[in-house]
């Protein structure tokens, strides 16, 4: 079944409101617009946006959380944490008096402690853990978490050690991303009894401001303020999340008043959005980008002058115009420039024809046929993949090569792409988790995130030695110099076309009180209010 593709009906969306209203005729309910259903929610087993706001965002917490509407980090399960002078053992002092959610399916009989800690990520670098077979943990690998964790220790109910093979510059930073929210050992101990593995990540349980009432395939997923949260019960008593793939149907939903706020609104109807007055529309610079990815294992990408001549012939500037209008602005690097350590001095590949024929020439490559996966949901770094995959078709005809548009549901397509042998240029994107170059260049182009999150099967020698070493100081200017040094390997080498970083303009209907942007893509709830 393609849970994708179904918006939420009237007729739906009436009966879960009926059904809340008769629950709490004083509730206050707000209902989020959502771009795609998820694929289920724990948020560790995937990299798709939609899972991680159902999921980590507002049911669960990590030990580090970021401030809303901001890049900062701050306390979140953990209370504070001391780092060894080795910067290889990070100790965390855990918050007391927290409490797991109980739910229907699930009722803690203790709070939040060390063994939960121990569990989240045991669950997903332990083979021997029952629940490591049951995904694949992307994020995990993506920042090389099985190759840095040596082993964490249970020091006490409520202090914690992680011991690590080597210093990490970003440890802190990691532990506030979704693969690292913490889950219920009790309630996994529950399920392994029950012979209910698979449970975990279709009824979630956690520690966070909402906890999970109910889904309706294709429709709706229902949460409701948690009356135990640690940092106080939300001024919201149920949050709907309303699934709408069409753009522009969310903005009509929108404008009539069936959703309060929606995810990422098509660039043509901002200007509409911003004049009307019962709408207010904020903006922020995302921290993303938008590349095709070719499979550098796969011939002829595996030979950087097809690579390069194929970035050559595609016209950016015109993708920009057609697809993202204002909102967009080309991308030069791995990175958007909005994080430290971006490389100014990195100059683009041009728009040549000539130059691309000659290196396609060069390489031997004559009738070339490729496959150009385009995407097919909206992210907040690609309003319109479709769109965007046909113009590159029409520009890549012109230097001779016959390319064809695939697609798959979202969550196969996430899936088929991580396979080595998969055919041709996949369209994606990435909208950071942290404000660090790390989260960029090792997350989707090193060595140890080729089938998690290195969609190119890209692994250059040169490229892995800078990141590395990046890694291992905290120098942050030794760690600029170093990443800088990096994305002029990545740029000469073109496992990718960068195509675009997307300022994000989020409209919310003005009855929705202190809701933030988030930087990093997400839709976050927590504190939020609703004019009744």
């Amino acid at each position: 079944m393609n849970i994708y593709t179904k918006a939420l009906s009237a007729t739906a969306l009436a009966l879960v409101l009926g059904g809340l209203a008769s629950a709490q005729a004083s509730a206050k309910t707000l209902i989020y617009c959502s771009e795609a259903a998820p694929d289920n929610f724990d948020a560790a087993t995937t990299t798709s946006g939609a899972t991680y706001d159902a999921s980590a965002r507002n049911v669960s917490n990590g030990l580090i959380k970021i401030k809303r509407g901001s890049t900062e980090l701050e306390p979140g399960l953990a209370t504070s944490w001391e780092i060894s002078a080795d910067g290889k053992e990070y100790t965390f002092h855990l918050r007391k008096g927290v409490k797991f959610q109980t739910t229907s399916y699930f009722t803690p009989t203790r709070e939040f402690n060390a063994d939960d800690v121990i569990f989240s990520f045991d669950r997903q670098g332990n083979k021997e853990n029952p629940f490591y077979g049951k995904g694949t943990w992307p994020q995990y690998g993506a920042y090389s978490f099985p190759s840095l964790i040596k082993e964490i220790q249970k020091i006490d109910d409520h202090t914690v050690k992680f011991v690590l093979n080597r210093p990490e510059a970003t440890m802190i930073a990691s532990l506030s991303l979704t693969f690292a929210v913490i889950q219920s050992k009790e309630y996994a101990d529950q399920l392994v009894a029950e012979g209910k593995v698979d449970q975990l990540s279709q009824l979630p349980v956690g520690t966070g401001p909402y906890q999970y009432v109910d889904y309706q395939a294709n429709s709706a997923v229902r949460f409701q303020a948690n009356p135990d949260y640690w940092g106080g019960k939300q001024k919201i008593d149920n949050l709907i999340f309303a699934i709408t793939p069409d753009a522009s149907v969310r903005f009509q939903k929108l404008k009539a008043g069936e959703c309060h706020i929606i995810a990422y609104p098509n660039p043509a109807d901002i200007d509409e959005m911003k004049a009307d007055p019962s709408l207010e529309v904020q903006r922020k610079e995302g921290l993303n980008i938008a590349f095709m990815a070719y499979n550098t294992v796969v011939a002829p990408f595996d030979d950087v002058r097809v690579r390069k001549a194929l970035n050559m012939a595609i016209n950016k500037p015109a993708i920009i115009d057609a697809v993202f209008g204002s909102t967009g602005m080309v991308a030069v690097n791995a990175m958007p420039p909005g994080v430290w350590g971006y490389n100014k001095d990195v100059k683009d590949d041009a728009y040549d024809i000539e130059a691309s024929r000659k290196l396609l020439d060069e390489a031997g490559v004559k009738d070339l046929s490729m496959k150009i996966w385009a995407m097919p949901v909206q992210r907040p770094y690609m309003p319109n993949a479709r769109r965007a995959a046909e113009l590159m078709q029409a520009d890549l005809a012109k230097v001779g090569v016959k390319a064809e548009i695939v697609s798959y549901d979202w969550s196969e397509y996430l899936k088929r792409s991580l396979e080595k042998d998969h055919d041709g240029a996949v369209m994606l994107g990435w909208t950071g988790g942290m404000a660090d170059p790390d989260n960029f260049l090792a997350a989707l182009l090193g060595c140890e995130a080729v089938g998690s999150s290195n969609r190119a099967n890209w692994c250059n020698a040169d490229f892995e030695k800078l990141i590395q070493a990046a890694k291992l100081t905290t120098d942050q200017a030794e760690r600029t110099k170093l990443y800088e040094q990096a994305q002029v390997v990545f740029k000469e080498q073109a496992p990718w076309l960068t195509i675009a970083h997307q300022v994000m303009e989020q409209p919310v209907s003005k009855k929705v009180k202190d809701f933030r942007v988030d930087p990093f893509g997400g839709y976050l709830f927590e504190d939020v209010d609703i004019e009744e």
